[in-house]
């Protein structure tokens, strides 16, 4: 059932519900309420009544009381007005505690209650006072005591009150049952009003959701037609199947490309299409499973030969579609990966290419290992013998040898130094290009400070003023990335040596792709941006070594290093007015720590 005419039939259920509540619901609340309220309220007539009637019976009994006390005390003792009094005196304390029961609920008349309570309690005191003064021959001071009664303890009032309360408690309780009794006849007819309207509601609605469910059904119509028009014009060949594996529908494409009439219409067995192009046994069998057991086919790759001639590589998809009322059917989609097969086979073929490629980088390696072994060991012992022997000669020749020839046995003694060092520069400069890198999370802030330590040690006596910003942690390899701290920071001490108070600055930012860079900054020397390029060159120099000693290949080992880490450099400078020397590295999840500037 299509999701509208559920829909549908779900809001005439809740209108139907609502019409039973408010058509026959709603009447009978408002009916049992009223009777309720009519009963509630002949109950406080009665009640009423109750409390009127028990305080008219406290009056009774306490007058016909005094009444018998006085007989006795004027006539002396009397067996019958004994009884009488007896009768009367004792119900009056259960008639009060009745009466009190009968006006819990009002904290006036309990507060009357009590009052009557205690002028019964001084009359019954005072009266029998008077019998006892009488039955001692006393009956003026008996007489006194029943006045005295009269007098301090009238119950008239008391009782006229309690009476009034109750008349006044029942006159609000009769009001307030009328208003009520009015508001259930409103409500009785606003509950007969909206009855009339919520039905001629859903007379309308009703009509109104068999006009939408024809335009539903339409419009369905229309979306089916328009669905098979889609099909239709896909590129991609499209087959729907019946559970026998005969065609429901082919679309243009798939007919185009298997040789069948798109005017055709009747079913046809999918072994039978494209000249047995699909007559493949195991694909028949996966189709079958799909359609019996609800699986689907991925990318199944088959070789086949179409209606034009040509042989293509294809790939299938397949999956069961399970409707309402309908039988199961099995669509299959059809993508041609011919070209596509050619250019893996290029793919693997330059591949293959590749590894030979690969491989004879690998000797090539092998063979720059073997001469920087011989580097290492062979050219080191000629440079010994030099150093060595010329040593030997200057102390062989001793006071014989004069000025000059110190000098050269000095030249030759530096040289053969230089050369040794630069045999060590260029070894470490060729490990930075082949040894592995252990990546790590690195602290900037402490690479810095160190490098900035070790030069230090050797500034004894210069004034040079330190800014180093906050330096975030990145992920690297730490011994490379000190390498680059101590070459940069060393250059900005080495080339601020001229400077009566050198300024060396290390900030961080980032770029606008998010990676960080890093600046070194110093007023030393300088350099002129036309040989800007020669600075990360190996053994390249724009200052002479009389000037700034050192072998030029401390930036060619930055510049090394930070390409091996994703990033670049480059510099900046004027001459005498200083340098900027920038390098860039992969942000990455290891955190942008941050520490406060330390200067």
């Amino acid at each position: 059932m299509p999701m509208r005419s559920i829909n549908f039939m779900r809001w005439r259920v809740a209108g139907l519900l609502l019409s039973v509540v408010v058509i026959v619901a709603l009447p009978y609340t408002i009916t049992r309420n009223t009777s309720t309220e009519a009963l509630q309220a002949s109950e406080w007539v009665t009640h009423s009544s109750e409390v009127k009637s028990i305080t008219y019976r406290i009056a009774f009994l306490s007058r016909d009381a005094e009444a018998a006390t006085y007989q006795i005390v004027m006539s002396g003792e009397s067996k019958d007005a004994q009884q009488r009094l007896d009768d009367a005196t004792k119900p009056i304390s259960r008639l009060i505690w009745q009466l009190r029961g009968y006006t819990h609920d009002n904290a006036d008349q309990q507060a009357l209650v009590g009052s009557l309570e205690t002028i019964v309690n001084g009359r019954a005191t005072l009266m029998w006072q008077a019998l006892w003064r009488a039955r001692h021959d006393d009956r003026a001071g008996a007489e006194k005591a029943l006045a005295d009664a009269g007098k301090l303890f009238a119950i008239g009032d008391v009782l006229d009150r309690v009476v009034s309360t109750e008349d006044q408690l029942l006159a609000r309780r009769r009001q307030a049952a009328a208003a009520r009794s009015f508001k259930y006849k409103l409500v009785l007819g606003i509950g007969a009003l909206a009855q009339l309207l919520l039905l001629g509601i859903i007379v309308v609605v009703s009509e109104r959701q068999i006009g939408q469910r024809l335009r539903a059904e339409e419009r369905e119509s229309l979306a089916v037609r328009r669905s098979r028009q889609i099909v239709q014009a896909v590129r991609e060949p499209i087959v729907l199947l019946d559970a026998e594996l005969n065609t429901l529908l082919v679309n243009t494409a798939f007919a185009e490309l298997y040789g069948i009439d798109p005017e055709e219409q009747r079913s046809r067995p999918l072994a039978e299409l494209g000249g047995g192009a699909w007559n493949d046994g195991p694909l028949l069998q996966r189709l079958a499973d799909v359609m019996l057991r609800d699986r689907e086919l991925w990318d199944y790759e088959l070789n086949q030969r179409t209606a034009d001639g040509t042989d293509r590589r294809v790939v299938i998809n397949a999956r069961r579609l399970q409707q309402e009322s309908d039988a199961p059917a099995l669509l299959m989609t059809v993508s041609d990966i011919t070209v596509r097969a050619l250019v893996e086979k290029q793919v693997k073929e330059l591949n293959r290419q590749l590894e030979g490629k690969v491989e004879q980088i690998s000797d090539v390696n092998r063979e720059l290992e073997a001469f920087s072994y011989s580097v290492s060991h062979d050219l080191r012992a000629p440079l010994r013998h030099i150093a060595g022997f010329a040593g030997k000669l200057e102390r062989h020749l001793g006071e014989q040898l004069d000025e000059k020839g110190h000098h050269y046995l000095d030249v030759i003694s530096g040289s053969a130094q230089r050369m040794a060092q630069l045999i060590d520069d260029l070894l470490v400069f060729s490990r930075l290009g082949r040894g592995a890198m252990r990546m790590q999370p690195v602290d900037m802030q402490s690479l810095a400070e160190e490098a900035r330590a070790l030069t230090e040690s050797d500034t004894a006596g210069r004034r040079i003023e330190w800014k180093i910003a906050p330096l975030p942690v990145v992920v690297g390899d730490e011994n490379m990335l000190r390498t680059v701290w101590q070459n940069l920071i060393g250059n900005a001490v080495k080339y601020t040596g001229q400077r009566e108070l050198a300024k060396i600055t290390v900030d961080m930012s980032r770029t606008p792709g998010g990676d960080y860079q890093f600046t070194v900054a110093d007023n030393g020397a300088g350099f002129d941006m036309e040989y800007a390029g020669k600075l990360f060159g190996v053994f390249q120099r724009l200052h002479r070594a009389s000037e700034f000693p050192g072998n030029g290949i401390g930036l060619a080992n930055v510049r090394r290093i930070v390409a091996r880490h994703g990033g670049r450099v480059w510099a900046e400078g004027e001459p005498g007015r200083g340098a900027r020397f920038h390098f860039t590295l992969p942000a990455s999840d290891a955190g942008d720590t941050r520490r406060q500037d330390r200067s």
